[in-house]
């Protein structure tokens, strides 16, 4: 059997971005002429990358966005992002002690997310992370991205793992949805960015901080899943 692998999101799961997308998402929005979100608004924005952010912040304004006015708007934010990487974003609470424990406890490690790849990257490495990984897998690494399931399985595969001996986590609908549909369970962490609690949407178990997270606990998960 090939060794287990569990798999991240990255924003709101492993690191808190918050603040660096908020003021990314701000500095393209008052290039439209659009009201700044507070970090309540950005929550229901937020999960799919930078432009269904913009798109959902215009639809909440009532304000409409025209293609070559959406690709503009993407570039001033990505722009403003990628320039201040890593801003404030950290790692939460016990994230790098959880790191630690599964890579002593032989488990391969990789991140998926609707983050650019570029960025993805880059912000891991600033953080001093990049070591944990065997992928970072963002929404243009491959021709899909969640809530498609190939998104988890590639990037599994990618970083040398099996789907059938695997585990997620993240903190959305999204990833849930994601993870039920590639068969591997999923754990939520209930911290992360989602106007709604993640036990909503069935996830396979809920966490409230990292120190829970232990390779025991995906041991488990993982073999009842089989």
């Amino acid at each position: 059997m090939t060794q287990p692998i569990i798999v991240f999101d990255l924003d709101g799961t492993l690191i808190d971005t918050a603040p660096d997308l908020l003021d990314s998402l701000n500095h393209s929005l008052a290039a439209s002429d659009l009201l700044a979100v507070d970090e309540a608004g950005f929550r229901r924005f937020v999960g799919h990358g930078g432009r269904v952010m913009i798109e959902r912040a215009h639809a909440a304004q009532n304000k409409a966005l025209v293609a070559q006015e959406h690709d503009r708007l993407l570039k001033l934010f990505l722009d403003h992002y990628t320039l201040n990487i890593p801003g404030k974003s950290r790692p939460y609470p016990g994230v790098i002690a959880a790191l630690d424990r599964f890579q002593a406890a032989g488990y391969l490690m990789a991140v998926c997310t609707n983050k650019y790849e570029a960025n993805s990257v880059a912000l891991i490495g600033a953080l001093g992370l990049s070591n944990y990984f065997g992928a970072i897998c963002g929404q243009d690494t491959f021709a899909f991205r969640k809530p498609d399931p190939r998104h988890l399985t590639e990037t599994i595969r990618l970083a040398g793992g099996d789907p059938e001996n695997a585990l997620m986590v993240g903190d959305s609908q999204t990833d849930i949805d994601t993870a039920k549909a590639a068969g591997i369970p999923v754990v939520a962490v209930d911290f992360g960015y989602t106007d709604r609690h993640v036990r909503e949407f069935e996830p396979t178990l809920v966490v409230s901080h990292f120190d829970t997270l232990t390779p025991d606990l995906a041991e488990r998960l993982i073999a009842a899943a089989r």
